[in-house]
């Protein structure tokens, strides 16, 4: 089992070798491929100055290039900064300044904004992927072709950070999420637990990847040995047709993916009947359209919760169990709910009643960095997490979102809710 982000791909490689890993547009990759690339890119960062505990930004929307460059990050024992394709370039400043990012590999749809972080002092060195001019950044192709694809992941502990992922809210601040090895793990696992994913899965995704929802499901599949067809953006044909194209046996989305899938005027001119399950999180998912999808779709579906403070994904209705529309599900395996009455956490509401919903295990980040009085109350000095939302649990430990703060994104075709832990 890897207790580190940077052995997911190794060990991934090891056991399924030629076997596609990846699908993006025409583009397949095996995993002993994505292992190659993601060593090369390890090389390159490391021969430009990239120590352990460095931070390294990582802009652009999904694509092969993003996915070699996660894992290469993390190999250096950096950590990984992911940044929002959708952001303003004031924000992206704060974003890299707060983390201590001197270095960031990006796609040439970002080179405008990385440029002029970097002539604005906020980089030292930017990298990039895509056709377009290099100017004064590295180009990734280079490192591509002329690194050694032989690379020895640096050694980190579970406890290391990983991963600071802002909470891209839409008041105040971002705060960046400092997230350990051993909660991005954790949240891997989970997923591919709670999904009963596996490597003979086919996996269609578009979500984006800088997200946490969208990076849980990528670990997952990296660690069951699952295919994953990811989209650059969501698009209701491009879906419909990836699922009937390879066959796919599972959907990850976000609720609206399945109301604009839904209504299509094509849908049901589609064959999706090697679809064994969807998944649907990060905003609540109406029972109507979870009984619809499963009606037209032949497959349930099963309704997943997360916040970017807890690494991602964190509570599904698991695939091996009852699964409870209208519900979050269960917490992940070693984690644990309360719901606690919000005017006193350290006392729990009886079942049935209202209160907030508090989360405790591997998944809970380390704090937010440089902003400790937000750390203070948002993390209980007993490990729990004040996840801001009112739930109702029931007598079997499902929860129910009754209420919740939510800010929500709606910017150029992505549909995802961000809980801010404001």
């Amino acid at each position: 089992m890897a207790a580190t982000l940077a052995e997911i791909l190794p060990a991934a490689a090891a056991r399924h070798l030629e076997r596609t890993a990846l699908v993006v547009d025409h583009q397949r990759l095996s995993f002993s491929e994505l292992d190659f690339l993601s060593n090369r890119i390890a090389n390159g960062l490391v021969a430009i100055g990239v120590q352990p505990g460095d931070r390294v930004g990582l802009l652009g929307a999904n694509s092969w290039e993003w996915v070699a460059s996660y894992y290469g990050i993390a190999k250096t024992g950096a950590v990984l900064n992911p940044l929002s394709s959708m952001l303003a370039t004031d924000v992206l400043s704060y974003m890299v300044a707060d983390a201590g990012t001197r270095v960031a590999i990006g796609s040439q749809a970002q080179a405008g904004q990385l440029h002029d972080l970097k002539a604005a002092g906020a980089l030292d060195h930017i990298v990039l992927w895509g056709d377009g001019e290099a100017g004064d950044a590295t180009e990734l192709g280079d490192w591509l072709s002329q690194r050694s694809a032989a690379f020895t992941a640096r050694p980190r502990q579970p406890s290391d950070p990983a991963v600071i992922a802002y909470t891209s809210g839409t008041t105040g601040r971002p705060k960046g999420a400092m997230q350990s090895h051993r909660a991005v793990v954790a949240a891997a696992v989970g997923t591919a637990l709670m999904a009963a994913r596996t490597a003979q899965d086919r996996i269609v995704s578009a979500l984006p990847m800088f997200h946490v929802y969208g990076s849980s499901v990528l670990n997952a599949a990296m660690l069951a040995g699952s295919m994953l067809i990811t989209l650059p953006r969501f698009c209701e044909a491009a879906m419909l047709r990836a699922i009937a194209t390879h066959r796919a046996t599972m959907i990850d989305g976000v609720p609206t993916t399945y109301d604009d899938l839904l209504a299509h005027a094509e849908f049901d001119r589609y064959d999706l009947s090697s679809l064994r399950l969807c998944w649907a999180g990060w905003q609540t998912l109406p029972a109507a359209t979870s009984l619809e999808f499963a009606r037209r779709a032949g497959c349930p579906m099963h309704e997943v919760w997360g916040m970017t403070e807890l690494a991602g994904a964190a509570s599904a209705n698991p695939i091996h169990g009852t699964n409870k529309p209208g519900t979050i599900g269960l917490p992940y395996p070693g984690s644990a709910f309360r719901v606690v009455d919000p005017e006193e956490p350290s006392r729990d509401v009886p079942r049935g009643e209202p209160g907030e919903l508090m989360y405790s295990g591997p998944l809970v980040m380390m704090g937010y960095c440089n902003d400790p009085a937000a750390t203070a109350a948002t993390l209980r000095p007993d490990g729990w997490l004040h996840t801001g939302d009112i739930a109702v649990m029931d007598d079997d430990g499902y929860v129910r979102i009754v209420d919740r703060k939510t800010d929500m994104i709606l910017t150029a075709g992505f549909d995802f809710g961000v809980r801010s832990g404001e």
